[in-house]
């Protein structure tokens, strides 16, 4: 009452709106809008809302610096927020909205771990710029612009018009492919995934979202009555089809345990191989991210992928999916979405290929084994050269990436050169990204189809080229990559999903041979004392679990 509450007001339904709104960047700088939208929902449902605020960080304002380092743990802190703001003050149920790479998974976390009736709405994502400029562009000028390809003129006009609006960044990185998993768990609005943010419909999405957390406190409908494993397969048959972020390999394991169940790494290999993969969007496609919506964005992809999915399941629309998408055909919402796309005169099939016309049939991502990573790495094979496919390489170690990017732009490194960076996992450094690497080679003619990078940190949902991340067991943990010297072998087989060691120095091996200079080798191996000897990053680093299981904190 002391807050202009009334007695009426006290006897309601309570319902918690949780944001990641401030003005730490474009993806959260405009989502006050949508809190008061679905705080306008709730009330007209007879509840009362009360707003809450976890705000979250830019990983691509923090790029290119230490600051990246805080990324992943962010994730966990706004999950921890979440836990803090529902359970100090019980409340019936929550809407939370969140647009970016680490507050999406971050909300779907904290759901899981509350178990609340609770409904997601995303912030959608920003306009493209001048002739489809978008974000992700930018990495591949600026070392076009190191290497005297781009002059500073033009690489400054660039960075001034990439950003046109408020939203994720416009392409299927993390932030975008987050916000499609968050209504292929069914946690979402039907068709309400990656809408642009500048579009009016989002705010009556966060309208009817806020209503419909009214209904489902008064159903008792929890996120684990609606989240299952039948979910989560759904989810990853949908990231298949999208080209989804590597970074989702982190994401949605760690909500899933969250939820009481075990997503790992392999379930997510096994189910790409043969799936079809649709969306010609960037970065491994042709089109913005915004032509998403426009063609019908999350229930296109799931009408073509019918098939592959468990349409029983339960959402919080208080229907199964297959209701949702019935629904969806007599309401008009792909009429309206082909309003859209005639504005750009597209058709639909120009952004999301038919199910019989993939544009691949072998999912977009895998798991490499070997010596060099047993418990596994990561590939997003969609995005990477047919010529790197099979490869063996010489090694190239580096102990950061800020020395790993600098060999590359100096062409230090050569066609045959595997580039390692080391040391960059969650007890390294707190797994940052190596995005200006990836696009250093990416953007190079030659490098970009001769070499390869590994780490056992991550890379940004940007990337592409011929990268392999979360490298397990990681260096700081001992892995084999920590034992890497110069111009040692490395074996690459995308397709046999194997990434190994077979030769030392320059000179091929048996596997036996490598483990016996690999056991002689870790014998003086020392592990390094911790970057960051207090604070968030000594707490992410001492609890944070393998990449493959999540990198979440334990």
């Amino acid at each position: 009452m002391g807050m202009g509450w009334t007695a009426e007001d006290l006897t309601k339904p309570q319902i918690m709106v949780e944001s990641t709104y401030g003005d730490s960047h474009p993806g959260s700088a405009h989502l006050n809008k949508f809190v008061e939208k679905a705080i306008e929902g709730i009330a007209d449902a007879g509840g009362k809302g009360s707003r809450y605020f976890a705000t979250d960080i830019c990983d691509g304002i923090s790029q290119g610096h230490d600051g990246i380092n805080y990324s992943l743990a962010s994730r966990d802190m706004i999950a921890n927020m979440i836990e803090i703001h529902s359970n100090a003050t019980t409340y019936d149920a929550g809407v939370f909205i969140a647009s970016c790479d680490k507050s999406v998974p971050a909300c779907l976390m904290g759901i899981g771990r509350v178990n609340m009736p609770a409904i997601v709405v995303t912030g959608g994502v920003m306009d493209a710029g001048p002739d489809l400029l978008t974000l992700e562009q930018i990495g591949a000028y600026d070392a076009m612009c190191k290497r005297g390809e781009l002059s500073e003129e033009k690489l400054l006009y660039y960075k001034h018009h990439a950003c046109p609006s408020c939203g994720a960044c416009s392409f299927m990185g993390t932030a975008s492919t987050m916000q499609v998993m968050a209504e292929a768990l069914g946690l979402m609005l039907p068709g309400s995934a990656l809408m642009p943010a500048t579009c009016k419909d989002l705010e009556t999405v966060a309208y009817e979202a806020g209503k419909q957390s009214v209904k489902l406190a008064q159903m008792g409908l929890t996120a684990r009555d609606i989240v299952t494993m039948k979910s989560f397969e759904n989810a990853i048959m949908v990231h298949a089809a999208i080209s989804g972020s590597s970074n989702s390999l982190l994401h949605i394991p760690a909500i899933a345990h969250e939820f009481g169940l075990t997503i790992d790494s392999d379930t997510f290999d096994r189910m790409h191989r043969g799936a079809h993969y649709l969306l010609d969007i960037r970065p491994a496609g042709k089109w913005p991210a915004q032509y998403f919506y426009y063609a019908g964005g999350v229930p296109t992809i799931m009408e073509e992928i019918k098939s592959m999915l468990h349409l029983d399941v339960m959402t919080v629309t208080g229907k199964t999916l297959g209701e949702n998408l019935e629904d969806l055909k007599k309401n008009g919402f792909y009429e309206k979405c082909d309003a859209y796309l005639e504005k750009v005169g597209l058709k639909r099939t120009d952004i999301i290929r038919s199910f019989d016309k993939p544009i691949g049939t072998d999912g977009t991502i895998g798991v490499l084994k070997g010596n060099l990573a047993p418990e596994g790495s990561v590939v997003k094979h969609s995005a990477v050269p047919k010529e790197m496919f099979k490869a063996v390489l010489k090694a190239k170690p580096f102990d950061c990436e800020e020395d790993a990017i600098a060999a590359v732009l100096s062409h230090k490194i050569q066609p045959g050169d595997a580039v390692i960076i080391r040391y960059e996992g969650p007890k390294g450094s707190g797994m940052p990204e190596m995005f200006y690497t990836t696009e250093a080679i990416s953007s190079d003619e030659e490098l970009g189809t001769t070499i390869a990078l590994i780490t056992d940190g991550r890379f940004s949902g940007a990337s592409k080229g011929p990268a392999i991340g979360h490298v397990s067991p990681e260096a700081a943990e001992g892995g084999p990559i920590a034992l890497l010297e110069e111009d040692d072998l490395i074996r690459i087989d995308i397709p046999e999903r194997v990434l190994d060691i077979v030769g030392i120095k320059g000179k091929a091996c048996t596997k036996e041979e490598v483990e016996q200079v690999l056991a002689e080798r870790k014998k003086t191996w020392k592990p390094r004392p911790s970057k960051y000897p207090s604070g968030v990053l000594k707490l992410f680093s001492e609890h944070a679990v393998s990449p493959m299981k999540g990198g979440y904190m334990e």
